[in-house]
């Protein structure tokens, strides 16, 4: 309930603050505005080119390669071993 009160008068305060210095509030908002947009903008850039430089360290990884030729290596061993069993079967 103390906050409901609290928040009540701060809000009314604030409303009547408000409405008493408009104009101060617009050269505030004024001065504040373009800061804000030069801060973001500033954030979106750096973001961006590390977002990019990230992009350019990303080269077509050897390794994928080494797996594939390791892959058909083992498939190469256990067709050899598939006949030896199927050899050993018909013996």
């Amino acid at each position: 309930m103390k906050t409901l009160v609290g928040g009540s008068v701060a809000a009314a305060l604030g409303l009547i603050g408000l409405g008493i210095w408009w104009a101060e509030f617009l050269m505030v908002l004024a001065g504040i505005v373009p800061v804000m947009l030069l801060l973001g903008g500033a954030l979106a850039i750096y973001l961006g080119f590390d977002e990019l430089k990230d992009s350019w360290k990303k080269e077509p990884d050897e390794t994928v390669v080494e797996k594939d030729e390791e892959v058909e290596k083992y498939r190469q061993e256990i067709d050899t071993l598939k006949k030896e069993i199927k050899d050993l079967k018909t013996d």
